[in-house]
This record gives structure tokens, sequence and C-alpha cells, in this order.
């Protein structure tokens, strides 16, 4: 995503077992950063919704799919999640607690974003890395919503690089239902994870979101596994 140009604010700094996490506020748009790089703002959003409908599209099942988002970040993939009638249930999981303070607690400056994600009761949020909760949970899901960092070749840790590598596509494997859908933001080209993902899945899928006029550099990308 593209950085607006301005003085920020600080809203509030944070530091968590990942490192530091800090949103701020530029003019009306609000910003968040973790351990010194810019990870996402409110200026848009068309990707982190496309994240989550075309996934919904391509798994085709009209109602009913059970829909795991990883990472709540603004808010706009869960603002359309709850949106779309398709989910009987959407589960985030988020790993780092002041984002969900951020959305649930205080001021709550971030909730807006999310449209009426957090009241939807189809909604339950889940403070957890996404790997340990896959691990332990017992349920499967028929859609899983990647929005971690800024996508497979560009992480702010090192365990989060594990989540694209073979061991980490293992267990998404594991937790998707025989018809189930992977779709995975990234803001560039991932030649490398992609061509993994057609070792393992039927069906891989690149989609570019357009810069919005008067933007430069690369078009953030949903790209989308299936397993049918």
């Amino acid at each position: 995503m593209v950085r607006i140009n301005g003085m920020a604010q600080m809203i509030e700094r944070c530091e968590g077992p990942y490192g530091e996490v800090v949103l701020r506020r530029r003019g009306g748009c609000f910003e968040i950063i973790a351990n010194g790089c810019f990870l996402m703002d409110s200026s848009d959003g068309r990707s982190e919704r496309l994240l989550i409908s075309a996934a919904l599209d391509m798994l085709g099942q009209p109602h009913g799919a059970s829909l795991l988002i990883a990472g709540l970040g603004i808010g706009f993939s869960l603002a359309e999640a709850s949106a779309d009638p398709r989910p009987g249930q959407i589960c985030v999981v988020e790993r780092e607690r002041a984002v969900i303070d951020w959305h649930t607690k205080g001021i709550e400056p971030l909730r807006r974003f999310a449209g009426g994600g957090h009241d939807d009761p189809r909604t339950r949020i889940v403070h957890d890395d996404l790997l340990h909760h896959l691990r332990t949970a017992s349920e499967q899901y028929d859609v899983l919503c990647l929005d971690i960092d800024n996508g497979p070749g560009w992480t702010m840790t090192d365990d989060n690089r594990s989540v694209y590598e073979p061991a980490g596509l293992a267990v998404l494997e594991r937790a998707l239902t025989g018809r189930g859908v992977l779709s995975v933001w990234s803001s560039t080209r991932a030649p490398e994870f992609t061509s993994r993902l057609a070792t393992r899945f039927a069906r891989v899928v690149t989609m570019k979101v357009p810069l919005l006029p008067g933007r430069r550099g690369e078009p953030d990308l949903v790209i989308l596994a299936s397993r049918a």
C-alpha cells in the first residue's frame, strides 16, 4: 500500500511478543506500523475486501460457509465478510492484542472500518498466532483468508515467514475442507509462493487490484488457490 503524505499523529505505541506495533493518524487516515515498517492504512481497503469476496466466489457455496480471516488489521476484510450473507461463521485470528484493542476498547479508533462485523453474531475474534490456532483447533474451514504482514515475500517477523513455507502450507491444507479455498493478500508478486501452491492445489489464480488515480507503485494482489 502507499503512504499518504502529511504529518502523522501518534495514537498509541505498544510492545508485544512480536515487537512494536504503532497506530497513528495522518489527516483522516489511520496507519498501522509494525517494527518500524508501514503495514496498512485506512485509505482504500479494496484489496482486503477482494480477499474475501473473490474467495467466496471461487468457493461457489451459496450459504453457510465457514470462513477464517487471518489478521484483523484495519477491519476491511471483516466488514466485507459480515456484509456478505454467504458465510455461516466468521473467525478472525489476530496475534497482536493491541490491534484487537483498537477495535474493541477505549475510543475504538478502528471499529468503524469493520462495518457491522464486531456486532455480527457470526463473528468470533481469536487472539492467537494463526498456525498455533490451526494446529490446536478441531474445526476446518471452507475459506482461509490470509492478510498477514505484507504478503509471502515481505514478512515482518521470521515466524510469519513459516506460514508460506511447505510446513505452514501443510497446516493450512489440513485446516481446509475438501473443496476449500485459500486466499492470500500480497503487496508484491510472489512467484515462488504461487509455484509452491500449484504443487498442492488444483487451481491457482492471481488477481491484481488496480491502483487508484494518482497512486504509483505495484498493485496489491490477491492470490487464490482452490482444491476443487
